[in-house]
């Protein structure tokens, strides 16, 4: 299990992960804050990024703001 620290950017032009450092990322996703739908987006990209499935992603805090704790599971 690792915790990550995520500032989320929604209603980007694109999709895009930058690293900042091991547990640090800026995510930017093109959907926008409205019903959960930039956090799913953002889940999406995470699993793509990592390389595991969307469920071993969890949202800890952060619903409703930029910056956001996710659990990802290895």
């Amino acid at each position: 299990m690792m915790k990550i620290f995520v500032e989320a950017k929604p209603d980007a032009r694109n999709n895009h992960v930058e690293k900042i450092d091991e547990y640090h990322f800026k995510v930017q996703v093109a959907d926008p804050p409205v019903q959960g739908r930039a956090n799913r987006a953002i889940i999406a990209l995470l699993s793509e990024y990592f390389n595991v499935s969307k469920s071993q992603i969890k949202l800890l805090s952060g619903f409703s703001s930029k910056k956001k704790v996710f659990d990802v599971i290895k």
